[in-house]
């Protein structure tokens, strides 16, 4: 029987700074399968959440099919908008929020990857990361700092992650990020370059998997996720009505779960998956397969 086995394998989840996400999701899932998972945590939010753990505030997330609690094997802190440590600005550098959690950085996080699983310690990693500072701007309101922010942090970042954890993956690794549909189609109220960031990763997916493949035979691919009204995504302020109209024009109605994009995650992570690369995989319930709406109200936000 085909199962989708990770055991032996090591994962390095970016982005997860609670229990209410994609990357949660993912990290558990890839748990489920046997991998040992380590999550990267924006500094501002990684002591709340080490809080979090450490109460048993989320334990009922963390619970596992055999009822074991998921454990990371590592969190590290990451602010995914500085390669190196030097490229944050001073004011950063001494907030309270970093100045104690060392080297934030993205080099920062190879550095430490390395230092404690050694020079081929990965075989997954998860780029689940994305920001921008003007998302509920429309696009023609973005300012140039706010636009250049969203890319740098959703998606050129997923590019510096694969320079500096792509030599520390094992042959045959994987490389994932997630990305959305508004890379494709207008969305309203996803704004701020944040549409502009989401289609400029699904370009770069197709390019790393080349250049990673040929370098150090890895595979990249991105999954398109459907909305979901985490935590995070209620910046965008109108993210409960998109989980309706979705659910309601999709060919498949009940809304999406982020079990079912980490399920995805933990298939392309997996052996099972060794002939996917460069890739977009939808799991939306088929909603970018529908060219018109069939029910419920446009998504409209007071401002």
């Amino acid at each position: 029987m085909l199962q989708i086995d990770l055991r032996g394998r090591r994962a390095l989840v970016a982005g997860v700074a609670d229990d209410n996400g994609f990357g949660f999701a993912i990290a558990k899932c890839l748990a489920e399968a046997g991998a040992s998972v380590c999550v990267a945590t924006w500094p501002p939010a990684l002591n709340i959440f080490l809080t979090l753990i450490e109460r048993g505030k989320i334990d009922d997330a963390r619970r596992l099919s055999d009822g074991a609690l998921l454990q990371f094997e590592r969190i590290y802190p990451l602010d995914a908008a500085f390669d190196t440590l030097s490229d944050a600005p001073a004011e950063i550098r001494e907030n309270k929020r970093y100045r104690d959690v060392g080297d934030f950085s993205i080099e920062g996080l190879a550095a430490r990857a390395r230092a404690d699983f050694g020079a081929q310690g990965l075989d997954i990693v998860i780029h689940s990361l994305a920001n921008g500072p003007e998302v509920r701007r429309a696009l023609v309101d973005t300012t140039r700092a706010g636009y250049m922010a969203a890319v740098a942090v959703s998606a050129y970042s997923m590019v510096s992650m694969m320079r500096h954890l792509g030599p520390l993956m094992r042959r045959g690794g994987s490389a994932l990020s997630l990305t959305y549909m508004a890379s494709e189609r207008a969305v309203p109220f996803y704004g701020g370059g944040m549409s502009s960031a989401k289609a400029a990763l699904e370009s770069d997916t197709r390019m790393l998997a080349f250049e990673a493949g040929r370098r150090w035979g890895l595979r990249v691919n991105t999954i398109s996720a459907g909305p979901l009204a985490s935590r995070a995504a209620s910046a965008i302020g109108v993210v409960d009505q998109l989980v309706t109209f979705c659910a309601a024009n999709s060919p498949l109605t009940d809304e999406l779960t982020s079990t079912e994009v980490g399920n995805v995650a933990a298939f392309l992570s997996c052996d099972l998956a060794s002939g996917i690369t460069g890739t977009t995989v939808y799991v939306d319930k088929g909603y970018h397969a529908m060219g018109i709406a069939v029910a419920g109200p446009v998504p409209r936000r007071e401002d």
